[in-house]
């Protein structure tokens, strides 16, 4: 019969601690410096406006909600610049913390590896150059949220903890998703009660996405063939399956570690799976029986359920061409998440039953080799990713545009020309992002949504936008303009580093060195539903409110006298 062993949990000791940032440090190098890091999907910018694509009420899918409301929020009480580091750093340290608070507290090796394993691996460093930071911020929440769920596992209210934790790992729908199958495979029972509280937990967490989400359910599905393109990715020689083992996968090949695509990818797998392997015994002693065959599940979807998108990319992208939002399963390797905790506390563990096998004489050498492990299997990556990740200022012509639109205030959205998603500006260092021109100007932009994936041009879903572009291909200047201000544009914004030569008439606002932006007459007004207004403010209200009134409760509680006698 086998001996139930109630799971140890203690504070991260000073050296674990230091370890993990020291590792983080290293990682982001240069991020961390003054300024902005812009890449790819990761766009900051000085004050970011609450507009009404912020809040989930533009014309395009709401991609970026909740995350830009709270960060345009946020960043009222934090300057943006000192934010960002602060997400960055905790997205990547934050995480590790709570891996080693869940191994036992004299097991300081194990400790160590297991933090290195979920600082350094391919999901955080791929992730990090893409940009992904609201998919990053849920895997560093992952780990305390499996604390938290250990601890609602022996009481019958639902932890305060996780009122937080989770709006904090669902500031996007895929990653919403991700936090929501990991809390209910660690919390669901039989009782009517607790399906309840976690329904209500994960509905309030996740409302403002899913409201915007149905909203735009016209225009929420995607192009079936799109699904091959975003799927689970073999990383050069190394097939896809087995990249995931090791947390990798990407789809996009502009961001995988070069190390990766050569003998040391198959080196990792060959090495690190063994590792966890010898430690899975020990640690399911460790955490528990529960805890155990929670995150063995997490895994075991995680890990199907990200090569289901390499093995049958047809009939994912059936899914996401008919059930709105479907398009959020398209991206495999965002799955490896629920892989993340149980592989790299497996590695700790593995790691400790391994030098428990060596020497005494060379214990010292053999452990800081296992502590080294993670970084010599992914090299090139120190000092912001291998140098993808660099903070840089924006262009002193952006904060004159800024001033210029703000005075003017112009009526309804705004168009970026060249009419293209991504931009490469030389300011930014070459480096690819997605266009942040409209975000720093504080305005609602009606942006091109297509997308080129291994030379092959995916159609977008927003109406407004094809329907921009179609204006954008024929007439003239002041035909496109007429037909840009009748489809409620207000404004045209040309940018000269990207090479924008379509013309259109309009009233010149400003004219500087990087931008030019121009106001259109006669603007049709931008129609907002009432009901629309009413849905997002009632989830708004839910996502805001849940995790204000659970901790007032819980603090009236503690407040609240003994009895007497």
């Amino acid at each position: 019969m086998r001996r139930r062993v109630r799971a140890q949990v203690a504070r991260p000791g000073r050296l674990e601690t230091a370890w993990v940032c020291l590792l983080g440090l290293l990682l982001l190098g240069p991020a961390l410096a003054p300024g902005y890091v812009l890449s790819y999907d990761m766009v900051w910018v000085p004050d970011l406006a609450l507009t009404r694509d912020a809040l989930g009420l533009g014309s395009g899918l709401p991609r970026a909600v909740p995350s830009d409301a709270v960060v345009a929020v946020l960043d009222e009480l934090v300057p943006a610049v000192v934010l960002q580091k602060a997400v960055l750093l905790g997205a990547v340290v934050g995480g590790a913390l709570g891996v080693v608070r869940l191994l036992p507290p004299d097991a300081v090796v194990p400790r160590l590896v297991a933090g290195a394993a979920y600082v350094w691996n391919p999901l955080v460093v791929e992730r990090l150059v893409i940009g992904h930071w609201p998919l990053l911020l849920g895997y560093a929440v992952a780990p305390w949220v499996v604390l938290a769920a250990r601890r609602w596992q022996r009481s019958a209210a639902v932890p305060v903890a996780l009122w937080w934790l989770v709006p904090l790992g669902s500031l996007s729908a895929s990653t919403g998703l991700v936090t929501g199958l990991l809390l209910v495979v660690l919390t669901a029972r039989r009782e009517v009660r607790r399906w309840a509280q976690l329904g209500a937990l994960l509905l309030l967490a996740n409302l403002p996405w899913l409201a915007a989400g149905l909203l735009h359910a016209g225009s929420a599905t995607s192009t079936a063939s799109a699904a091959a393109r975003f799927g689970l990715h073999a990383e050069g020689s190394v097939p896809a399956p087995l990249a995931a083992l090791t947390l990798g996968g990407i789809w996009n090949a502009e961001v995988v570690p070069a190390s990766r695509s050569g003998a040391l990818g198959w080196l990792a797998a060959v090495v690190l799976v063994p590792l966890a392997a010898a430690g899975v015994g020990r640690l399911r002693a460790q955490l528990g029986e529960r805890t155990w065959w929670g995150l063995v599940a997490c895994w075991t979807v995680g890990w199907l359920g990200a090569c289901l998108t390499w093995l049958a990319p047809g009939a994912v992208g059936a899914v996401a061409a008919v059930v709105p939002g479907g398009g959020v399963l398209r991206d495999g390797a965002r799955l490896l998440v629920l892989c993340a905790p149980l592989l790299c506390l497996a590695l700790g563990a593995g790691a400790g039953r391994l030098l428990e096998r060596v020497p005494e004489p060379a214990r010292v050498g053999a452990a800081l080799g296992l502590l080294a492990l993670p970084l010599a299997l992914l090299p090139g990556v120190a000092w912001g990713a291998g140098g993808a990740l660099r903070a840089v200022d924006y262009p002193a012509d952006h904060a004159a545009a800024r001033a210029a639109v703000q005075q003017q205030r112009p009526e309804g959205d705004t168009v970026l020309l060249p009419f293209s998603s991504y931009r490469a500006p030389a300011w930014n260092g070459g480096r690819k992002v997605l266009d942040p021109t409209g975000r720093y100007l504080g305005v609602d932009v009606v942006q091109d949504d297509t997308l080129a994936v291994s030379g092959r041009l995916l159609p977008g879903e927003d109406p407004r936008a094809a329907q921009v572009r179609e204006v954008l291909a024929g007439g003239n200047p002041r035909s496109r303009a007429e037909d840009l201000a009748a489809l409620g544009v207000g404004a045209v914004v040309l940018e000269l580093g990207a090479g924008a030569s379509v013309a259109v008439a309009g009233e010149p606002w400003h004219r500087g060195t990087e931008l030019v932006v121009q106001g259109l007459a006669d603007v049709a007004p931008v129609a907002v539903p009432r009901t629309w207004r009413a849905v997002m403010a009632v989830a708004w209200a839910g996502f805001v409110g849940a995790p204000l009134v659970a901790t007032g409760l819980a603090l009236r509680r503690r407040a609240r006298p003994l009895a007497p006698g």
